[in-house]
């Protein structure tokens, strides 16, 4: 039997829709979501999208206590620090379509191929803000925003959080330093600061590596940056995360965007017509716009990411008391532990989200911690 991940973004909207026309039988379809998380929620869409091909839609609702006991096995699943926070609902979501079926198609390499991260239009952008006097840019709009509380768990604050993450690629004017900006989680100036030792640690090794991504091949600035990230975080974050998790549930995962045919075609495709008007993945839009629900072609792309924002000021709160502690941080000797607190003061205030490079060291202390020690 086979099934289908179905987030009701594009990519796996599209994929059902082509499942769903060439099958005698309802396609099973597999969505997830949060119970009591409206902004993380997706399934309305999902269903949305399950109606319109007439599937047998099966819909999971996380809580903080299915993620708590979930975090075990994920994180010890892997054999390294693996810290993207969606490897958590893609376990549940892989263990609940096993049940199922042995086999499920996946949208994964959509955004790759075709632009749609925000990411890639900032570029489009950073050409018309740069129109805007540099004196208004630097003393009243960035100022403005950065003063502002962000967060991922609500519209507005959410918007604030990613302008400021425009603006600080924006202050660079080599191409390549906005892509780095716009990709890192540790700024520069956190990587230099929250380690208690200065010399050995390469801090810009991940600019070199993409810098180097970038200039492999000759084209657009948007296929340059989608190259980069079909090198290297689609292999080593995207289809790890999903192989991981859905062959520790025994389930087959094919991802038919990845058929070499049309990656090859993908990149005879300028970006300008990937990208319109700030518009993410416009050509897949328009090329299938007759299996499409009308709504997705306004709606903000989400993502496939956990509340980690709101669980780690409440329900998972609990791991930074166990791994972060000032107790934990100074014996182990790794991390400056002024700088870890500032973290931890900053989400738990609401002043700004820290939750991304909180999870992330909250997952190295846990490989660290089983690996390392004894």
């Amino acid at each position: 039997p086979l099934g289908a991940f179905l987030s009701g973004g594009i990519d796996s909207s599209i994929i059902v829709g082509l499942m769903a026309r060439n099958s005698s039988l309802p396609v099973k379809t597999y969505s997830i979501g949060y119970k009591d998380m409206p902004m993380f929620d997706e399934t309305e869409y999902a269903r949305e999208v399950a109606v319109l091909n007439n599937t047998d839609h099966h819909e999971i609702k996380l809580s903080a206590r299915d993620v708590i006991d979930a975090i075990p096995d994920v994180l010890d699943s892997f054999d390294e620090a693996f810290a993207d926070s969606s490897a958590v609902p893609m376990f549940v979501v892989s263990r609940e379509t096993g049940n199922d079926v042995k086999v499920a198609l996946s949208g994964d390499g959509g955004d790759e191929l075709f632009a749609g991260y925000r990411m890639y239009a900032g570029e489009e952008w950073y050409s018309r803000y740069c129109l805007i006097p540099s004196l208004i840019r630097g003393q009243i709009i960035e100022p403005l925003f950065l003063s502002l509380p962000d967060s991922r768990d609500k519209k507005i604050p959410d918007y604030i959080r990613r302008a400021k993450k425009f603006f600080k690629g924006a202050k660079y004017p080599a191409f390549e330093g906005r892509f780095f900006a716009w990709n890192e989680i540790f700024s520069g100036e956190l990587r230099e600061s929250i380690f208690t030792r200065t010399g050995g640690i390469d801090h810009d090794l991940g600019k070199r590596l993409l810098a180097e991504r970038l200039n492999e091949r000759n084209d657009d600035k948007i296929n340059r940056m989608l190259y980069a990230d079909m090198k290297e975080s689609l292999p080593g974050d995207m289809l790890k995360k999903v192989d991981a998790m859905s062959m520790l549930n025994s389930l087959e995962v094919r991802v038919p965007f990845l058929d070499h045919r049309i990656c090859e075609m993908a990149f005879t495709i300028s970006g300008d017509r990937k990208i319109k008007n700030g518009k993410v993945k416009y050509i897949l839009l328009e090329t299938f716009k007759d299996i499409l629900p009308r709504s997705l072609h306004n709606r903000p792309k989400w993502g496939f990411e956990m509340p980690v924002s709101k669980w780690l000021r409440s329900d998972l709160q609990y791991l930074i008391h166990e791994y972060l502690s000032r107790e934990v941080i100074v014996k182990q000797g790794i991390f400056n532990y002024d700088v870890v607190e500032e973290l931890v003061d900053r989400l738990i205030s609401n002043r700004s989200d820290t939750s991304w490079q909180i999870w992330n060291l909250i997952v190295f202390q846990v490989w660290y911690s089983n690996y390392m020690v004894g």
